[in-house]
């Protein structure tokens, strides 16, 4: 993100990210508060293990136990202990059939719980061939990886060096992806940020009411 900052040559700008895009965003802020003006962030992902085992391991699946059969059948029952490194295996391995198959159920997992009412439309375009790959591919490597973070709570840790910065956070109630708990955790230790929680919203930024809080914030800062 640095990079592109310096390419395009931007001497500050806003940051946006939503999901896995706040993680980064906040990664990347507290790396350059210096460059950032303010945020917008949406669906909090702080990439701590509770995260990730509520929905990769259990959690969520007590909610959606039907599209949970679906994700966790390409693994055999010796290996869900560990659903993540299971999937990294296959998503890595030499079999082409085995590596599709584990990006296809990997991927219809997170498009069916995305939003507050399925949306066939969004599971099919998450479920294509090459959309699936990349997603399940991605996702997975830095899972495993903590996303290559110093430590778990560095996001948390970090926070004082972005104090200053105006955040606005919005948050779905529903979302099943990344539960509520985060970000309310992180607005409460983030003094003078807003949190926006909209009552009948999931984890997708394309349901209505995530839309309108996401285009008030960035209209708010504009002004």
């Amino acid at each position: 993100m640095e990079k592109f900052r310096e390419h395009l040559k931007i001497p500050r700008w806003q940051v946006f990210g939503g999901s896995w895009g706040s993680t980064l965003s906040l990664a990347y802020a507290e790396s350059h508060p210096e460059r950032v003006t303010e945020m917008v962030l949406r669906g909090i992902f702080l990439l701590r293990r509770q995260e990730i085992e509520w929905f990769y391991q259990r959690g969520a699946s007590m909610l959606f136990p039907d599209a949970w059969e679906e994700y966790i059948r390409p693994i055999p029952e010796e290996e869900r202990g560990d659903l993540v490194r299971a999937y990294y295996r296959r998503l890595t391995g030499p079999d082409e059939a085995m590596r599709r198959e584990a990006a296809l159920c990997w991927s219809r997992w997170e498009g069916r719980t995305s939003r507050l009412l399925e949306d066939p439309q969004l599971v099919a375009r998450v479920c294509g061939e090459a959309m699936s790959m990349a997603l399940a591919r991605i996702e997975c490597h830095y899972f495993v990886h903590r996303g290559f973070l110093e430590r778990e709570t560095q996001l948390l840790d970090d926070l004082p060096r972005i104090h200053h910065i105006p955040a606005t956070i919005v948050q779905g109630r529903y979302d099943v992806i990344c539960p509520m708990e985060s970000a309310w955790l992180l607005h409460s230790r983030w003094p003078g940020s807003v949190l926006r929680i909209v009552p009948d919203a999931g984890h997708s930024a394309m349901e209505p009411g995530i839309i309108h809080e996401l285009v008030s914030a960035t209209d708010r800062f504009a002004r």
